[in-house]
């Protein structure tokens, strides 16, 4: 393993180090080693040596004497404290000796007002400049005040985002719409020849986890040219008027490196409605918002700036930047359909190592209303099962556990139940199934488990169409409120009592129920009136009716009847199968988990 090395302290650090060992020398170890070849004597010693001839050589200072012998092996230096002694100058004459006078060294006024206000002042701004750049560093984008209405985004350079319409999969319509803008980018003079106007601005709009930012990318990489990447909540500051200035310098940037491409990801976060109906508003966000207005109107497309922008909440957008000169196409980015799922499967599978019997198909058949994020996921979860398992190559059953991670978590293997509880869940399932394989319209049983899973499900039934299904008969919907009926069924038939097991299963069957009358107009009682709307279409699909309380009163009735029905239907089907039920059961209590082919061939009696 590479040793991670610690990281490197700042050049000041070094500096302080050094002058600190500096002054320990020259208060300590320097005045001592000095200190050690002179000797201290008293005034009167050196007197008698000077009247003996011992003394060579005298210099006197202002408070002391310093003298060197007469006798050369004697290295040692005298020294004494000066004395007010007048005829200490004729004494050293009469002796011969030599001696001199230290001249006190006097500096320029001009280097005394250097030294004394100049220089620490000097140092001072030094400081002040270095401890303003430590705390410019650590402001939001590492700029001070005079940076503030600089833009953030990240700018790739040609092909540096490293992506390609090849990476991109399940998504050949918006692929198909995007090319135009990179054909653009690449041959613009054959679009000027016709007078063809490149769109100023493309939305990509869909589901999170869809590939959007991907998309964008990939246009960036596709084209060859410089790629600005800039989220929304940047351009959001504290202060009022911050963000239009750094909508201004991203602009100019753009204008300044043309061709090129802005991406806004999750725009909403500046583009919302200013109509919101809500007292006040927030002056910061709708500055930003008039300004990206202003300058998607202040440049011309010709030039080759593109603005791509994505969200997942187009509802909420301002209807002054949705218009025609500002972003004219508007690309969605669904989640995709069984071939769609199966081409992602098979991108991010291309850099794992794989079993030679892999099939995508049973992965994405399973998978329906997964997103590309979630494949991905899919893929890797497998690839991490197979190193816990210790395998160097990635299976079927990897990918199909992998699938069951991703929707319901994982296995809870130490998870303690009882004998009674693990019967009760065994029949639950059973009657799921069994329900679901005597109807007509209802998707095949792929697989059964009474393993607990992280998720808090106790076991769960899978079923897996043999065919992308893109609309759903009324048949269907109440073939699959029955299925979800089946489980709650098998209770109260071989136990004559009710768990709390059912809950999930009541609430995805009320939610289908629902629909039925107040979306898909499957009901006698309101026809094809529109009683609810969708909020948000690709955050969750949150609904609100659009009715009176005695509506709403109605429609609650419709939906428990619908219910009932299909409630008591479930429980005819096991109770005329009900020997199978029990069979099944069985065989489930011993094995935990059965795939669809089991189930099928005990209940054909094969």
């Amino acid at each position: 393993m590479k040793e991670i090395k610690p990281p490197k302290k700042p050049i000041i650090f070094y500096y302080l180090v050094i002058l600190l060992v500096i002054m320990l020398l020259n208060t300590f170890i320097f005045p001592a080693i000095v200190n050690r070849s002179v000797k201290a004597v008293d005034y009167g010693t050196f007197l008698t040596m000077v009247e003996q001839g011992k003394v060579k050589e005298v210099e006197i200072k202002d408070n002391s004497i310093v003298f060197v012998p007469e006798n050369k092996s004697e290295a040692k230096i005298y020294k004494t404290g000066a004395v007010d002694d007048p005829k200490l100058v004729d004494r050293l004459h009469k002796a011969n000796v030599k001696f001199t006078k230290v001249i006190p060294k006097e500096n320029s006024p001009l280097l005394n007002f250097f030294l004394t206000w100049i220089f620490p002042l000097l140092i001072f701004i030094a400081i002040g400049q270095w401890l303003m750049r430590k705390l410019q560093n650590k402001l939001p984008g590492g700029g001070g005040a005079l940076s503030f209405g600089k833009s953030n985004a990240k700018v790739y350079v040609e092909a540096q985002t490293g992506i390609t319409f090849a990476d991109v999969a399940g998504q050949d319509e918006a692929k198909e719409a995007l090319q135009e803008i990179v054909d653009f980018l690449h041959n613009p003079k054959k679009y000027k020849e016709i007078g063809a106007k490149i769109p100023k601005g493309a939305l990509l709009v869909g589901p999170p986890g869809t590939g959007k930012t991907l998309l964008a990318k990939a246009v960036a990489g596709e084209s060859k040219v410089p790629f600005f990447s800039i989220s929304g909540s940047e351009f959001v500051e504290m202060f009022v008027g911050m963000g239009a200035a750094r909508v201004r310098d991203l602009f100019k940037q753009a204008q300044e490196k043309a061709p090129c491409i802005v991406f806004i990801d999750e725009i909403d976060a500046i583009g919302k409605s200013r109509n919101s109906g809500m007292a006040g508003g927030n002056d910061e966000r709708e500055q930003t918002l008039n300004q990206l207005l202003t300058e998607m109107d202040g440049f011309d497309a010709d030039k080759g700036v593109v603005i791509l922008a994505a969200t997942n909440r187009p509802e909420t957008l301002d209807k002054a930047l949705l218009r025609p000169g500002r972003f004219d196409r508007r690309v969605p980015v669904e989640l995709p359909d069984l071939a769609g799922r199966e081409s992602i499967l098979k991108v991010h599978a291309v850099k794992v190592k794989l079993a030679d019997n892999i099939d995508f198909n049973v992965i994405a058949r399973a998978t329906s209303g997964a997103s590309g994020a979630d494949l991905a996921n899919i893929i890797n979860e497998g690839a991490l099962r197979a190193v816990r398992l210790g395998r160097n190559q990635v299976t079927q059953a990897d990918l199909e556990e992998s699938v069951e991670v991703v929707i319901a978590g994982y296995q809870r293997k130490n998870a303690v139940i009882s004998m009674k509880d693990k019967l009760t869940i065994a029949y639950h399932e059973i009657g799921h199934a069994l329900v679901a394989a005597k109807q007509n319209d209802s998707a095949p049983v792929h697989k059964i488990t009474i393993i607990p899973r992280t998720s808090g499900a106790l076991g769960y039934t899978m079923q897996v169409d043999e065919q992308e299904q893109v609309l759903m008969s009324k048949e269907q919907a109440l073939d699959k409120i029955s299925t979800f009926m089946g489980g709650r069924a098998a209770e109260e038939l071989i136990f004559n009592r009710v768990t709390s097991g059912a809950s999930n299963d009541i609430e995805q069957a009320t939610k289908i129920a629902r629909s039925m009358v107040t979306r898909f107009g499957m009901s006698e009682e309101f026809d094809m009136m529109a009683l609810e709307t969708v909020n948000n279409p690709y955050l969750g699909g949150d609904t609100s009716l659009l009715v009176s309380v005695e509506t709403a009163s109605k429609i609650d009735d419709e939906v428990l009847r619908i219910i009932k029905t299909c409630h008591q239907k479930a429980r005819t089907i096991l109770e005329e199968n009900k020997d199978k039920l029990h069979e099944l059961t069985k065989y489930l209590l011993e094995k935990e988990t059965i795939s669809g082919d089991e189930f099928m061939g005990i209940l054909s009696g094969k």
